[in-house]
């Protein structure tokens, strides 16, 4: 047993460069390891998520209400004729709204319909086709497309694993380098963060009048999803 505490506080924070993260504070204890460490995980998309538009402007409510409607049905169409039930898509809002002209007072001078639908795809070899087949028919305001994991809490399980046996690494390190012996966990602190990459929408002009045949999608690969974690953790020595 020696008699004089011997106090190790080590801290080894790697910086997540997209993200300005606040640690907690850990109080100094004798005969303890404080680290910290960065952890990642990477995997290929599962899951396509096609989120489009509809916006349809006419002079009466009524109007613009039944030209979305018809859109609507063409969208219905465009699935079907991809082997898609209309169903799997979820239908996000639907808003009637005036449009005023303010020039010389104001008055209204017709109705906006706007709705958002969500469409999530497993077989990505459709996707190029739905959104053409959506230009086409120019039924669609706006077009975004965006990947990623159906099962986002198994990757950030992966991460903070990979986080903390990074950790612990560092620890026994320099509980060896100082002649110690690292003991059990006494404390840790985890924070998971989805790298999202963001995708600008793009207008759903008609592709019919361009030469080349294939979907801008094509014979790319989706982009790996990737989650971190960091892990703070107190270790005792022996």
């Amino acid at each position: 047993m020696k008699s004089t505490a011997v106090l190790f506080f080590v801290s080894l924070i790697l910086a997540i460069p997209s993200f300005c993260q606040e640690h907690p504070s850990v109080n100094a204890l004798p005969n303890s390891v404080y680290v910290g460490a960065d952890g990642k995980f990477e995997a290929p998309p599962d899951t396509a998520q096609l989120q489009f538009s509809i916006s349809v402007q006419d002079d009466t409510s009524q109007k613009a209400y039944q030209g979305a409607s018809r859109n609507v049905e063409q969208v219905r169409q465009v699935l079907r004729a991809n082997g898609i039930d209309p169903k799997l898509a979820s239908f996000g809002f639907l808003s009637v709204q005036p449009v005023y002209e303010w020039k010389p007072k104001q008055h209204v001078v017709g109705y906006r319909v706007t709705s958002d639908v969500l469409l999530k795809l497993k077989d990505f070899s459709k996707v190029g086709a739905i959104t053409q087949q959506l230009a086409d028919a120019n039924v669609s305001e706006t077009q975004t497309l965006n990947y990623t994991l159906e099962n986002m809490d198994e990757a950030k399980n992966h991460s903070v694993e990979d986080a903390y046996r990074r950790a612990r690494n560092s620890a026994e390190i320099i509980a060896h380098a100082s002649g110690r012996t690292l003991g059990d966990l006494s404390y840790a602190s985890v924070d998971t963060f989805e790298n999202v990459r963001p995708v600008m929408p793009r207008m759903a002009m008609s592709m019919k009048s361009m030469a080349a045949p294939a979907a801008p999608t094509e014979e790319f690969t989706p982009q790996t999803v990737s989650v971190t974690a960091h892990v703070n953790a107190l270790f005792n020595l022996k």
